[in-house]
């Protein structure tokens, strides 16, 4: 894929897109979009500081009225255009996310700007499909029915490892219900959030719908989550960071939506397909180079498939082809930066004084030495309650652990903070039923690990945070449910008035 357009020229005017238009930021600082597969910067701008806020709070309050008060087939109509925009643009949203995240090529094409494309359209549809319970005399002298109304300004924060998607998934609900929004990308990541907003006025969405803020989480984070403007906020990101923001929404009485850290257990019983299981090992654990909320990173594996399910992941992940983003063949990318390439390196060697390395374990050198690279690794032998089995590593890390007993392998999933999401893997249907049902985590799939849709919602339990993404469920969370009461009787002195004054 060549370049397609020069990122500078393109986000010339600045990366705060406010009320329909890119501005530069006025919080005095500038930051660089840095390619992790080269280690050179591809973009410079100025980050956004709290006038910047203000000023896309404003619009999105500004435009809230019109926007809201559109019927849904026009909401419908709009986003049904701006999936088209995205579509036809779909080579440079291919390439600029994977020119700011280090995603092969291949990933970004194939599954980031699809799925977006596929959200948008999902979510077109479901805006004419707000719906609330059918009108009912429930006492018998009044009609009640429910009202789903656009509640006001959203303030979303998304993270950088899958910034279009995480773009969408903030944003499509939201807009569907008649919200307007502003968003905050990653900082480090604000490419494609940018051209999303862009192609949306594109499409006809009218101006101040969506807006775009590129700042630090301390600033413009900070800032946005505690507006008094913004009823709601959705965060994506890591439990700590989560935490934070829910300090700063509850003390302001938001509507707070959290998809926030995992450490997905695969659990494979030992009736499972080995062969399957060691692909959608390999597969689950290093999609976008692992730094995926819900990627396999925790292996338990019935005794008698143990060894050979450790042999044939180390044997298929030393087969991944790890280099250049951009070259069709590479199946494995950079980290998303040098910073957190040091960081899983850091959890591997520490490991290693308690723990067995089976392959990987280390940065390439040679032509990828400058890129922010790290292999397929596979760590074996590790305690239940050490740090790389329960901490969040967010790289192409896989550890490995046995069990005995089915009840033992469904414990040892459980036993995280986390529960974003897991995998089972058995032939026998009882068994995998067991497992869908005990295992706490916001999804679980049965012999395979990863795909999601739109159709269906995602998000976690216990320190993966509320609320969900995609499908319906996402959908209502950006609504404010009314229960409207209609009295049917035309009598003037109601019988339960004796309670306040009189006799009956």
């Amino acid at each position: 894929m060549g370049n397609s357009f020069q990122v500078q020229d393109r986000f010339a005017d600045g990366a705060q897109y406010i009320g329909g238009r890119l501005r530069p930021g006025t919080s005095g600082r500038s930051h660089d979009v840095v390619n992790p597969a080269t280690g050179k910067t591809v973009y410079t701008y100025e980050l956004a500081g709290t006038a910047d806020v203000d000023a896309a709070v404003a619009a999105a309050r500004a435009a809230f009225p019109g926007w809201s008060g559109a019927t849904p087939a026009e909401r419908s109509e709009a986003m049904h255009r701006f999936a088209a925009v995205l579509a036809e643009q779909a080579d440079d949203f291919a390439y600029a996310e994977s020119l700011q995240c280090g995603k092969p090529v291949k990933l970004s094409t194939e599954f980031d700007v699809p799925g977006t494309v596929d959200n948008t359209s999902f979510f077109a549809g479901a805006a004419r499909h707000l719906e609330g319970k059918s009108a009912a005399e429930y006492d018998g002298d009044h009609t009640s029915y429910v009202r789903r109304e656009a509640i006001g300004v959203i303030g979303s924060i998304a993270p950088w490892n899958y910034p279009l998607q995480m773009a969408a998934w903030k944003v499509l609900p939201a807009i569907a219900a008649g919200n307007t929004i502003v968003l905050k990308p990653a900082e480090i990541t604000p490419l494609t959030s940018l051209m999303f907003a862009q192609a949306a006025t594109e499409a006809g969405i009218p101006d101040g719908v969506i807006n775009i803020v590129t700042g630090a989480g301390k600033d413009a984070g900070e800032h946005l989550v505690g507006h008094p403007d913004v009823v709601m906020t959705s965060f994506t990101g890591s439990t700590a960071v989560g935490k934070r923001v829910a300090e700063i929404a509850t003390s302001t009485v938001k509507r707070l939506h959290l998809e926030l850290g995992g450490k997905a257990p695969f659990l494979v019983f030992d009736d499972a397909d080995l062969e399957a299981a060691v692909n959608g090992a390999v597969a689950g654990s290093l999609i976008n180079t692992g730094q995926d909320c819900t990627a396999a990173t925790r292996a338990y594996v019935q005794r008698p498939l143990y060894d050979a399910f450790v042999q044939g992941v180390a044997e298929l992940m030393e087969t991944v082809r790890v280099g250049d983003p951009f070259a069709t063949d590479t199946d494995l990318g950079p980290l998303i930066s040098h910073a957190q390439r040091d960081r899983v390196a850091g959890f591997v060697e520490r490991a290693r004084a308690y723990a067995t390395v089976v392959t990987g374990g280390e940065a390439p050198g040679g032509e990828l030495s400058d890129g922010a690279y790290y292999r397929p690794t596979l760590v074996a032998g590790a305690a239940q309650d050490s740090e790389i089995v329960q901490s969040e590593i967010f790289g192409p890390v896989l550890v490995v652990l046995p069990f005995d007993t089915d009840d033992e392998g469904i414990a040892l999933a459980n036993d995280t903070p986390y529960g974003l999401a897991a995998s089972a893997w058995s032939r026998d249907l009882y068994r995998a039923n067991r497992a869908t049902r005990e295992i706490k985590a916001g999804c679980v799939w049965v012999n395979d690990h990863i795909p999601i849709i739109s159709e269906m919602p995602h998000g976690g339990y216990k320190a993966s945070g509320f609320g969900k993404d995609m499908s319906s469920y996402s959908f209502e969370e950006y609504t404010q449910v009314k229960h409207v009461m209609y009295d049917n009787t035309a009598v003037a002195r109601k019988d339960w008035h004796r309670t306040i004054f009189g006799d009956r």
